[in-house]
This record gives C-alpha cells, structure tokens and sequence, in this order.
C-alpha cells in the first residue's frame, strides 16, 4: 500500500521538525510526505525549506486556508498521484517508530473499512488524548477515553470516528464522499467527514498499538478564542447536513438545550462573545447546510438503526462534568 502523509504547519516549524524526525523511524517504508506551510508569518518557510528528506514534498500557500483547505491541498496531490491511502498527521504529533505499519494491518479485516485511527496519548505519554472518536444521540461528538491513564486505552476494534489528527484513510473514501468540507475551517470537520463515511457504508477501525504522542493545540492556542468560535460554528453544521431523518427530530431538542448549555457555560469564563460569533455564523452558513445535507441524505446506504448503534446514547461523561461545574455543583 503506497501511503502519502499529509501534514500541515500555521507558525510551528518546531514541532513539525520534531514531527518529521519521528517520521524517519518508521519501520513502514512505503510512504512519502507532503508537507504544507498554510501561510505561516514566522521562519516557518526558511527552517522548513532546509529540511532535506528523499520523501518529502515542500508545498507553500501565501494564506491560511484552515486545517480543511490545507489538508484538501494534499489529499489531492496524494489522489493526482496514484496513492492507494493517505495518512492524516498533526504537525505537533510525534509517532511511534511502527505507527504506519500498525495503521496499515487492519485494512486487511474487512473491505468495509475506509479508515484506521491512532491511539493518541498526551505529550507526557502517560494519559490518553484521544482513542477513536464518539458522537452521542444529544448531538455532541467527544474523545473517546479522552484523559485516562494510557493503561485504560480500549482494545482495537470499530469506533463511531476517527481524528483527523492521525488517521489512515484509504484514498476511495474521498473518491467517494468528497474532500473535508472548507466551511469548517477547523475543528468538528472529522466528524464531518466520520459521518459522511459512515452513511456511505465506510466503517472506521481504531487501533491501539498505532500510537502517537500529541502535545494538544499547540497551533490554536496561539490565537484567542479561536477553538470556541470555531467549535460553537461548526457543531450545528455536523448536525444539519448528517443526522437523518427522522432521527434528527427528537436529537433536535437534546441538541439545542446542551448547545444552549455549553454558551452559558463560557459566560464566566470569559468566551461567550467567542460561542456566540460561532452560533451567529452557524446561522449564516444553515442554507449551505440544508443544501449538503440533500445530496449526503440521498446517498446514504445504510439503516438508521445501524446509525443508531454506534451513536452513544447518553451525554459524554466531560460534556455532563462542564454543566455541573456550571450550576456549581462538584466535578469527579
């Protein structure tokens, strides 16, 4: 399997130095990379140029175009070129030595499945980041095992989604369903694109001996309010265009009062003027939504209770912790 690895760098040229050095250990040998620098203002362009790797293909955009449209970049040189899968690796991810060659196995198990996902553990290494992701019937995707000992990391097997931060895709699945969608710029366009996989009969595999260390946010972080405006304009956006009907007629309650929820939530904290931009601009972008929504809808090939059965039926353990902290009540 010829593999293209799709990494993306917005001013943090020291962690992808750090993140292509990992990338030389690999014991899977079939890959090249395509590294791209999405409009960077600082040295990020000189230091990266000087890197000098047999596999690696230097790609320069003169402007942000998002984690969407810079990963759209590669996923369509990788697609131009004949590759059979592309990976998906976060610029502050490190990867173990055999992480594409555990990523690669489980394609074996079933033709179905169109994706394979990294056991992602924190910076540390000690505590899980993210183990195949989850979306639950209130409307509220979240990290699978998010913050517990690596030594609680889930058996390998079939997930609800996959991060775009360190997943194998095969190249068919955007031959299929189309490329991340750009209106969501970041944050929740995965799980745009689980859905979309899944409604077209891809299913998503996690594997937990691909492991790689990520130190967590370290691009969007560097700008305020960032992650809250992204994340409260784009949950409505996953909602509208993938939940089927007439399921998403009683999610829609469930969905609006923790939506709801989560803005009060922000108000001490200082991010309600972020969440709601995000909610103003989910309103904006709804007709484009509605209009995805009809051609995902009327390629869908699978039952609504096959959906139903990897959706999680209850609120996220961390989503139901930030409204108790909210009414004052103690966290666990």
């Amino acid at each position: 399997m010829k593999i293209a690895v799709v990494i993306l760098n917005f001013n943090g040229w020291r962690d992808t130095v750090k993140c292509l050095a990992a990338l030389k250990e690999q014991t899977y040998k079939n890959f090249e990379i395509y590294l791209i620098d999405n409009g960077s203002a600082d040295e990020s362009v000189e230091e990266l140029s000087k890197i000098k790797m047999k596999n690696l293909h230097f790609h320069k955009e003169k402007k942000n175009t998002g984690f969407t449209g810079g990963v759209n970049i590669g996923i369509k040189w990788a697609i131009k070129n004949g590759f059979d899968a592309i990976a998906l690796l976060n610029n502050d991810a490190k990867a173990e030595p055999e992480w594409l060659e555990n990523l690669v196995k489980p394609f074996e198990k079933s033709p179905e499945i169109g994706a394979v996902t990294s056991l992602m553990l924190d910076k540390t290494g000690k505590f899980i980041d993210d183990a195949g992701d989850e979306f639950s019937t209130w409307g509220i995707p979240a990290l699978r095992s998010e913050g517990e000992p690596k030594k609680n990391a889930p058996k390998s097997g079939l997930v609800f989604g996959a991060t775009g931060g360190a997943t194998l895709y095969k190249t068919k699945v955007f031959e299929t369903i189309g490329l991340f969608d750009e209106d969501f710029f970041a944050y929740n366009e995965d799980v745009d694109i689980d859905w979309r996989m899944q409604l077209a009969g891809f299913k998503i595999w996690y594997e937990k001996s691909a492991i790689v260390w990520h130190k967590h946010s370290a691009t969007s972080s560097k700008i305020p309010g960032f992650t809250i405006n992204q994340v409260f304009k784009n949950l409505p956006q996953v909602f509208w265009k993938n939940v089927p009907s007439p399921m998403i007629w009683w999610m829609l309650p469930k969905f609006m009062l923790v939506y709801t929820a989560f803005i009060f939530y922000q108000i001490p904290k200082g991010g309600a003027k972020f969440a709601l931009k995000g909610f103003w601009q989910s309103l904006l972008l709804m007709p484009k939504s509605l209009k995805k929504r009809r051609q995902i809808q009327a390629t869908k090939i699978v039952s609504n209770e096959y959906i139903s059965s990897i959706l999680l039926h209850q609120l996220p353990l961390r989503q139901v912790n930030r409204i108790k902290e909210f009414f004052g009540f103690k966290r666990k």
